[in-house]
């Protein structure tokens, strides 16, 4: 997502409903839809700016690691 979006832009993940009944694909689909930047949203009064270098880990093996 490119320009200026400021902090008041930002959608609250709160804010986002998926429901789970619907096939993975559109699930994502419908999530960066409501989200519309999965890398820069806010939570309540935080602003949460997510990044990951080209050659690391997925995010799900990340989640993994922290569960696991």
């Amino acid at each position: 997502m490119r320009g200026n979006i400021t902090n008041v832009d930002l959608v609250d993940i709160r804010d986002v409903t998926v429901d789970k009944n619907l096939p993975k694909q559109i699930r994502i689909a419908e999530y960066i839809r409501q989200i519309k930047n999965p890398r820069k949203f806010k939570c309540g009064e935080f602003v949460v700016t997510s990044c990951f270098p080209e050659n690391g880990p997925t995010l799900e093996d990340c989640l993994r690691g922290m569960l696991v």
